[in-house]
């Protein structure tokens, strides 16, 4: 699960050789921007959030265990702070008086008419991610402006779930270990994530039904009065 190689540069890092370090973490730093773009929206955000993955791994590398592999170690980093940064501006944000509480064991999703600010996802981080035509082509469409806005009306911790399982295709048991939760609860989160896309008014049904069908969980057909776009 972990090269000999990376063994290596981790020993050497414990040591305290930087240099090794950076050699270990660079390989992962435009795929960890991209992931926490998803997660936060803002490229700027997305960057501040890697440099402080790359703070904390070098910090807590002596906690680096090795049963699951470096870059999944990093993701859960990454995870955390991304996390960390959505409930910091949530706490800046509005009143909650402003909104009905919502029910946690309903699937009603109702949505919130503040404008979503997303920056758009520059080409150049595509190249520099993507060794394919398909994966390159899939890469795309999963930062298009149609998925966006509906994953960003998702919460923070559904929108994680939902791009680790439907995005980056990792295992509902690989999910729950990162987020430290049951494999039961990652199912239902997930569920309850797609479902919120779907229901979501802030795009529209045919984007919407378009990219159920790339990531392979379309559960309804766009409505005919809506039209193609």
């Amino acid at each position: 699960m972990i090269s000999q190689d990376e063994v290596n540069r981790i020993e050497a890092a414990r040591s305290g050789d930087q240099q090794q370090f950076s050699e270990l973490i660079e390989p992962y730093r435009r795929q960890l921007q991209v992931y926490c773009y998803r997660l936060l929206g803002s490229l700027q955000d997305a960057e501040d959030a890697v440099q402080e993955t790359m703070l904390r791994a070098w910090r807590r590398l002596d906690t680096f265990e090795g049963r699951a592999s470096f870059r999944a170690w990093l993701y859960k980093i990454a995870t955390n702070v991304s996390l960390d940064i959505l409930d910091r501006a949530a706490r800046r944000g509005l009143p909650t008086t402003l909104y009905d509480t919502a029910d946690a064991n309903s699937l009603d999703v109702k949505t919130i008419n503040d404008p979503i600010w997303l920056d758009p996802f520059p080409d150049d981080w595509l190249d520099e991610t993507t060794p394919s035509t398909e994966a390159h082509y899939a890469l795309r469409e999963s930062v298009t402006l149609a998925f966006m806005t509906a994953l960003h009306v998702l919460p923070p911790r559904q929108r994680a779930v939902l791009v680790l399982c439907d995005v980056l295709d990792w295992k509902a048991s690989e999910v729950a270990t990162l987020l430290e939760i049951t494999i039961s609860a990652v199912s239902s989160a997930l569920h309850r994530a797609r479902f919120g896309c779907l229901v979501s008014r802030q795009g529209s049904y045919w984007q919407i039904f378009r990219i159920e069908n790339i990531f392979g969980w379309c559960v309804i057909t766009p409505p005919t009065n809506q039209g193609q776009r």
